[in-house]
């Protein structure tokens, strides 16, 4: 990753020899000193868990969220620099609210998609402006195309997920995903999994304290994106604090 002295990592819009654009990789760097999230598609919705880490006590509880409202349909978490990732919401909103104008209809998230990846593509092609350090998943759910999630990475590539993770530990976060079948699960199991998950992959380290958000959007919310009741979020985090306790417990028995 060493460009030092190279001058290749000083444009967004300049190749290195070997292919590389250094400005975009120190974007995707950027992601990656963000608290995990993770993105969930199951039988019957889309589930979002992201991990907020929480850097003073200062801080009041629930601020500077990163779950957000696209459109009635779609919800979008963010992983990254919280005031570039506000951006991104900002022109998701913008396309879905002029589809709506111009076909009466809600826009559909393969297409948002598509715009979106295509507007944070276009700040790697020149000079005068910095790729976006975010990267943001978006999820939705409809009777005509079921449920359906994309990420979309600093560089504007968009891919359709069952399950992805982004930020610190995505790499631990892809490891416990690939174990689960996910198309099999309704959204208030992966509502659980997705708590466990982000409590197992959890740093107490470097990062002692952190707020979890979970949202969901499936067939029993009629198709609209909401936060998940606080009742079914705090048995999910109940959960995920006595499956941690278990592999902590088992760890020491081993040693």
């Amino acid at each position: 990753m060493s460009s030092i002295g190279t001058g290749y990592d000083l444009s967004a819009s300049q190749f290195s020899p070997d292919g590389r654009v250094f400005q975009v990789e120190y974007a995707a760097k950027a992601v990656e000193n963000s608290g995990t999230v993770i993105g969930f598609r199951g039988k019957d919705g889309v589930v979002f868990a992201v991990e907020k880490l929480v850097t003073s006590k200062l801080y009041e509880p629930g601020a500077n969220k990163r779950i957000f409202h696209v459109d009635e349909h779609i919800g979008m978490a963010v992983a990254g620099l919280i005031s570039d990732a506000r951006q991104i919401v900002e022109t998701a909103r913008t396309e879905a609210s002029n589809y709506r104008l111009q076909y009466s209809l809600p826009i559909p998230l393969k297409y948002l998609s598509e715009r979106v990846s295509m507007y944070m593509h276009a700040y790697t092609l020149y000079s005068a402006v910095r790729p976006y350090g975010c990267s943001v998943v978006m999820g939705s759910w409809s009777k005509h195309d079921g449920p359906q999630m994309f990420m979309i990475d600093p560089s504007g590539v968009s891919f359709s997920y069952f399950g992805c993770a982004v930020g610190k530990a995505k790499q631990a976060a892809k490891t416990e995903i690939e174990k689960l079948k996910l198309a099999d699960l309704p959204v208030k199991d992966l509502v659980k999994e997705a708590a466990r998950i982000v409590y197992l992959v959890h740093d107490e380290l470097k990062d002692k304290q952190f707020e979890l958000e979970l949202s969901w959007c499936s067939e029993g919310t009629g198709g609209r994106h909401e936060l998940v009741p606080a009742a079914i979020a705090s048995e999910a985090e109940n959960l995920a604090k006595q499956a941690l306790a278990d592999v902590e417990d088992s760890d020491e028995g081993d040693m």
